[in-house]
């Protein structure tokens, strides 16, 4: 055959597969969008738009569970993925409203996380729209159900704290009524009614602080905090306590600079830390009391010769009423609040507690704070800055005096 005629026979069949290729093409891209059209349903924006302002979750599900659309909280929540609803729970109830055309409304546990499972407690209400649409409303009630369950817990446990003193008291004051005859025994039984009064008058107003701190607003009531002068008072609210055990309390260290916090809490929070050491430590021994700064932290560590806490109790030793040993507490006559209440206070702070301690070798209790430098100090205190050096003296003073009056 003649070369030419094969080479425009060549290109004659190329032309022809290139028209073919692009009507394929083009006819391909006409079907994707009329097939998109069909199988991604979407919602008018003036519901969409709705929906944004409801302030919950939602996920909007078509006929054949198909995720139309869902709001970011939907898919933060756990409950969609991509196109796809994937709480089984959540399914059952959509399938129960399409089949029976009712509003349902439950509460669901979730499992967020592989490696840190998450539990999380999420109100639905599911209910139909239209005659395609299923809409579904999710809140997430996880903090609520988390403030109920600790509402119930103190409720019991403050019921069982009060019910033991309560019933002493009511003991101690029939044995002193039948035995009016027996000094000795009146002697003995009102000595037992002492202390149990005390007891409960610590309890009572240990509930009292623990819901005072969850009330009071921090920043509002805070001030400069000199922790020197906050430490020293707190050891002499507790000397007569310890020269009634022969404990000497120790006391080193100096902090150079102030906290920004409510001076009443903080040392609410000091007082408890030394008034737990004494009451864990035996008789003739030593509390130590330090106080150091070191990268803008202050440190206040309070050191026992106690009993010591086992390894596997110390991360539920700041746990409301919650006690390593129920019946030494008893003797000591803890509430098994005060440590709960010192963590609150050192959290309202911005601080952190940390807890060292081995069995028999006793327990150091640090707490630490975040200070306030010189430049921040003088501008909370309205001070004139100056950059003299000379001047170091009269800002000291000015300093102090500005302490002072705002403590008194």
């Amino acid at each position: 055959m003649d070369p030419i005629l094969v080479a425009l026979f060549s290109i004659l069949i190329g032309l022809c597969i290139g028209v073919v290729s692009m009507w394929a093409v083009n006819r391909s891209e006409r079907e994707r969008a009329r097939w998109a059209d069909v199988e991604e349903p979407s919602i008018s924006d003036g519901a969409a738009e709705v929906l944004a302002v409801i302030g919950r979750a939602y996920v909007v599900v078509d006929a054949v569970d198909g995720v139309v659309q869902a709001s970011p909280g939907a898919y933060a929540l756990g409950l969609v993925k991509g196109h796809t609803v994937i709480s089984e729970e959540l399914l059952e109830m959509i399938h129960q409203v399409r089949s029976h055309e009712v509003i349902v409304e439950r509460e669901i546990n979730i499992t967020r996380g592989t490696m840190t499972k998450t539990q999380l407690v999420i109100d639905l209400r599911v209910a139909p729209v239209g005659d395609e649409y299923i809409l579904v409303l999710a809140d997430d009630r996880t903090e609520i159900a988390r403030v109920q369950a600790v509402r119930t817990d103190f409720v019991a446990n403050i019921s069982h704290e009060l019910k033991t003193p309560v019933g002493a008291v009511g003991l101690m004051a029939e044995a002193i009524e039948s035995s009016a005859d027996d000094p000795e025994s009146v002697k003995y039984f009102s000595q037992r009614l002492q202390k149990e009064s005390k007891r409960l008058a610590s309890l009572v107003q240990d509930v009292i602080e623990l819901s005072r701190l969850q009330s009071t607003d921090v920043v509002r009531q805070s001030k400069l905090v000199d922790i020197n002068e906050l430490v020293a008072a707190s050891i002499d609210r507790n000397r007569i306590t310890a020269e009634g055990k022969n404990i000497e309390l120790q006391c080193g260290g100096r902090a150079k600079h102030q906290v920004h916090g409510d001076p009443e809490l903080l040392g609410t929070a000091i007082r408890n830390l030394i008034e737990n050491a004494i009451r864990y430590s035996p008789e003739k021994t030593k509390v130590g009391i330090g106080v150091s700064e070191r990268n803008g932290m202050v440190k206040i560590s309070v050191k026992d010769q106690g009993p010591g806490i086992p390894e596997d109790e110390q991360d539920r030793i700041f746990e409301r009423f919650y006690r390593v040993d129920p019946a030494r507490s008893r003797q000591t006559g803890g509430t098994g609040l005060g440590l709960s209440i010192v963590k609150h206070v050192v959290s309202q702070h911005n601080g952190e507690i940390s807890l060292w301690s081995v069995p028999g070798e006793g327990s150091t209790f640090t707490i630490a704070l975040p200070t306030v430098d010189d430049e921040a100090t003088q501008d909370l205190l309205g001070a004139p800055k100056t950059g003299a050096q000379n001047s170091g003296e009269n800002s000291v003073a000015s300093f102090s005096s500005s302490i002072a009056s705002a403590q008194e």
